[in-house]
């Protein structure tokens, strides 16, 4: 079994949160209400965008600074004092890589506030989307600290369906023959830049099927041995990338146009020399940036 430590240092980008969840407060309600005071703690976010302090952290404010009527999600408890975030009017519009704000605050923020951010930003895109029941299409609205929404209630006309904000697995994987790594890219990565193959998890499957499925549909080849390396959450808008890798015995490609641009496979001397080349790459290969968990894979693969 492959050691998941070994692709954990650095942090995996949005990992190693430093707030405490305290689900025995969002339990009770009593103590909740009795923690929104002025000694709480509000995330200070422009929608769903980071909004950086002087030292270029996550800026808190109180309270006092949400939105008026704006709905509060308890984040949990840090250095002692409760902390929340405000659920903006809209959630996510559009792809997070076509947004710079996202890409400034993978670039900027130090670990523990990248990690506090993106599960604020999953937690209140959330809520923001889905302010309507999906069973009867009444209001729902905000339980358990923000971590549960409520269709109505006793003499209030809703289903009483409970809903839970959701995470999406992704599987993301290496692919390697004769010490060789299978990457591909996408119409939307820029020029000279390849990746780890990666689809979501659909229902029915384990991992390890999804992995050999996506593999399948988009290279066309057939894989074994899949092992489970590490995964990253990745809160555009909530999926756990599942970072894993395989084996296949036959090379041979046929690339899913409708999935891929282009697919090959690169030797361990390509990938290091692009590795050590740095952000820009060299005149082949552009190495995934050190924020993604494909970046983790391949080096954990390069350095075993």
């Amino acid at each position: 079994m492959l050691d998941p430590s070994q692709v954990s240092k650095p942090p995996i980008a949005f990992s190693g949160s430093p707030i405490d969840r305290a689900d025995h407060i969002r339990s009770d309600p009593d103590r909740l209400a009795s923690l929104m005071n002025w000694k709480a703690k509000l995330l200070i976010m422009d929608g769903l965008n980071p909004v950086f302090d002087d030292l270029g952290g996550i800026q808190w404010g109180s309270l006092a600074d949400a939105p008026e009527e704006a709905e509060l999600v308890f984040l949990g408890e840090m250095e002692g004092k409760a902390c929340f975030a405000a659920v903006p009017d809209q959630g996510a519009t559009g792809p997070a890589y076509a947004n710079p704000a996202i890409w400034e605050a993978m670039q900027r923020l130090a670990p523990g506030d990248l990690a506090l951010y993106g599960g604020a930003r999953s937690l209140v895109d959330w809520h923001a989307r889905h302010r309507f029941c999906a069973r009867c299409g009444l209001p729902t609205k905000i339980a358990k600290g923000g971590w549960q929404r409520n269709c109505g209630g006793p003499g209030e006309g809703g289903c009483q369906a409970q809903h839970f904000p959701r995470t999406d697995p992704v599987t993301i994987m290496l692919v390697e023959h004769e010490d060789r790594l299978l990457l591909g890219r996408q119409p939307r990565f820029p020029p000279r830049m390849y990746s780890a193959l990666a689809g979501f998890v659909e229902p029915g499957e384990t991992i390890e099927e999804a992995v050999a499925r996506e593999i399948h549909e988009e290279a066309g080849l057939r894989v074994r041995d899949v092992e489970y390396v590490s995964s990253q959450p990745w809160p555009f808008p909530s999926q756990l990338m599942i970072g894993c890798s395989s084996v296949t015995d036959d090379p041979e490609i046929t690339i899913d146009k409708t999935e891929l641009d282009d697919a090959r496979w690169f030797t361990r001397s390509e990938l290091e020399d692009a590795r050590q080349a740095g952000r820009e790459g060299n005149e082949h290969l552009i190495f995934p940036q050190k924020f993604a968990i494909a970046h983790q894979l391949l080096a954990w693969w390069l350095d075993k």
